[in-house]
């Protein structure tokens, strides 16, 4: 089979019309050019140029070689470009997964701030339940994204990043005065969120299986997609829901709440997740890396979050609101 040198060099030896300005062309010795033009017509058991004349010309099989010799080197030339423009960031794609109250976290600015770095490079940020993020990470449909522990994580290399700690919210302060066990919680009047997944969201997860070792079920009075209607319900005294600390400490975070934690204490673990086996493309992996960076200076600090709850009777300001995982608990 003829490989690209041998058609570049046949390629050049026609264009320049000897193998020693194709040789000064391509940067190499004449013996070299002559040496895979042999070779290539060796391949070909034909001849492809008539030699002897001061100037080389094509036999009929050159001239029949020479199109299809020029598109596989076009092709090939353009492979590398796209390539090395990925590799600068001056193209290509970045598909990406994060969680729903990804706004929570700072992270509604990525795409800008990726944007003004990369502005030739197009964005697919895609923001939904964590366990659909798993899912089309798995399936190939995205290259990677945020997402909230547990998921099926059979296909998937997770590194978790953060830990969010998660509250009970009631409009009742009597209600909070002291940590809530599952069973507590399971007895509540509940408004959970996130009701397209149920009970595959990764924090509902979590609270099924606690009331299954405790041999109660968690049945909500009301089922409604996001967390921010479910917080208005709760103000209106309908019923009590589960919220992160981010989520609390937010400025949209409604007025006249109150909250507990746990008595085991619960947490959303913020994770990154790419598929096991499928490197990511350039574009995906700086807009990984930038998502990564903005969660660590959430994490650290160096972002501070404007708080909603300052002030309010019956709810204590955190020092941090969210915790770096150590490195024991990574998986």
């Amino acid at each position: 089979m003829a490989t690209f040198n041998q058609l570049r060099a046949f390629v050049d030896a026609e264009r320049h019309g000897s193998f020693t300005a194709a040789a000064d062309h391509l940067a190499v010795a004449q013996a070299s050019v002559s040496e895979l033009v042999r070779r290539l017509e060796e391949e070909l058991a034909t001849q492809l140029f008539v030699r002897g004349s001061r100037r080389l010309s094509l036999t009929a099989a050159g001239e029949e070689l020479l199109p299809y010799a020029q598109q596989s080197l076009h092709a090939a030339d353009a492979g590398t470009q796209a390539v090395q423009s990925l590799g600068s960031l001056g193209g290509g794609t970045a598909t990406f997964g994060v969680p729903r109250n990804a706004d929570f976290y700072l992270l509604s600015s990525l795409v800008q701030t990726f944007h003004t770095r990369y502005p030739a490079v197009r964005v697919r940020l895609v923001g939904q339940n964590s366990a659909e993020t798993a899912a089309a990470i798995a399936a190939g449909e995205i290259e990677a994204g945020l997402v909230v522990l547990p998921v099926d994580d059979e296909e998937l290399t997770v590194r978790p990043l953060i830990r969010d700690e998660v509250f009970y919210i009631s409009s009742d302060p009597a209600r909070t005065v002291k940590p809530i066990t599952i069973k507590t919680f399971a007895k509540a009047k509940l408004v959970l969120y996130d009701v397209h997944y149920g009970w595959n969201d990764p924090t509902r997860r979590q609270l099924a299986e606690r009331a299954q070792l405790a041999g109660v079920r968690i049945e909500p009075q009301i089922e409604i997609e996001h967390v921010e209607a479910a917080l208005k319900l709760v103000a209106g005294n309908v019923g009590d829901t589960i919220a992160s600390s981010a989520v609390i400490d937010s400025a949209t975070f409604p007025a006249g709440l109150h909250t507990a934690p746990f008595a085991e204490p619960l947490y959303d673990t913020i994770a990154l997740a790419q598929h096991r086996s499928r490197p990511l493309s350039n574009a995906t992996r700086e807009f990984a890396r930038l998502a990564e960076d903005t969660i660590r200076e959430l994490r650290d600090g160096t972002h501070a979050l404007v708080s909603g709850a300052e002030g309010l009777p019956g709810l204590v300001r955190r020092r941090t609101l969210i915790d770096p995982i150590a490195p024991e608990d990574a998986r």
